[in-house]
């Protein structure tokens, strides 16, 4: 086995490695499969290497089936962290990490208002029209019926890997939440045969008409961390989803 060696001390590099587990579970039944831990030290990951190739419109199927597989694994409540995981986790690029204060929802709206949305807020110095979208998340106006999805939490291009096997995730901020989160990570900056992978999960994950309306919504997690780590254009383009979102 061909191995990568990851600089990750100390406790972020615990939440990698538990992101990476759980997911990893969901792989063994026919998830996304993880580019696995192979051993760990204080200091660093030891990661199962991933041989790249092209994404094809076939991988990109494959991919789209398997994380409606992964999502149904589950996860015991909306905020629960990956496996034994106690504490907040951790969100963002590896050198301006934001903690994702982990406690666990009976809803979700509840969840992605006080888990995600204020404190990221907080963090990128007050979004216009945050205070209605967090009324109308805690009044239970975009709940539905689905249970608790196994995220990955971070679910950019980027960490998507494609090899002669399909996808491969890496860098996960994996924990309890919406499935369509990840689709709103997917849809922030696009990726390889994107319209390929969103058709084959919806029909694999029987998702109801009117999802892709839900898109924005679920979107805004990167939008407010990208708003909070980077600032900028960020801002204005957080503003104005959450103004969309306001009329759904």
């Amino acid at each position: 086995m061909s191995t990568f060696r990851k600089r990750n001390p100390g406790r972020t590099g615990d939440w990698e490695a538990a992101g990476l587990a759980w997911l990893g579970e969901a792989a063994e039944t026919g998830g996304v499969p993880v580019a696995e831990v192979v051993d760990r030290d204080s200091d660093d990951l030891l990661l199962r290497r991933v041989s790249p190739a092209p994404a094809t419109r076939d991988a990109a199927e494959q991919f789209g089936r398997r994380l409606a597989v992964t999502h149904a694994a589950g996860a015991p409540a909306f905020g629960s962290g990956p496996g034994t995981w106690e504490g907040a986790g951790y969100q963002g690029p590896n050198d301006h990490l934001l903690e994702l204060p982990l406690s666990e929802h009976a809803s979700w709206g509840s969840f992605y208002a006080e888990v995600v949305i204020a404190p990221l807020d907080a963090h990128a110095g007050g979004i216009p029209g945050t205070d209605a979208l967090l009324d109308r998340l805690h009044s239970g106006d975009f709940d539905d019926d689905r249970p608790p999805a196994r995220l990955h939490g971070d679910l950019w291009s980027g960490n998507v890997l494609w090899s002669p096997d399909g996808a491969t995730l890496i860098d996960p901020s994996a924990h309890g939440g919406h499935a369509l989160t990840d689709l709103g990570f997917l849809t922030m900056f696009g990726a390889p045969h994107l319209e390929t992978v969103l058709d084959a999960y919806a029909e694999a994950a029987e998702l109801p008409d009117g999802w892709r309306e839900l898109l924005p919504l679920h979107r805004l997690q990167v939008l407010y961390l990208h708003a909070a780590v980077f600032g900028g254009d960020y801002v204005g383009e957080t503003r104005r989803t959450v103004a969309r979102v306001l009329t759904l």
